[in-house]
């Protein structure tokens, strides 16, 4: 079965952007991808936030539990 790159939740997608460029913000590398955008970013960067999206992710999930 091929994968696609569809969000599960489409609504959400503005505010997975939005915290894409928090966790941006947060590694310090947010004004990179202003000025010349995620393509050019590494997949280092990359992995590292979409690591932290997780975690954050997780977190707020978590909260809710309790």
């Amino acid at each position: 079965m091929a994968r696609s790159n569809k969000p599960v939740n489409p609504g959400a997608e503005n505010a997975l952007d939005q915290m894409k460029m928090e966790v941006a913000n947060e590694l310090g590398i947010a004004e990179r991808v202003r000025s010349q955008g995620w393509n050019t970013m590494t997949s280092a960067d990359c992995g590292r936030v979409g690591g932290h999206m997780v975690r954050k992710m997780i977190e707020q999930y978590e909260s809710t539990l309790r």
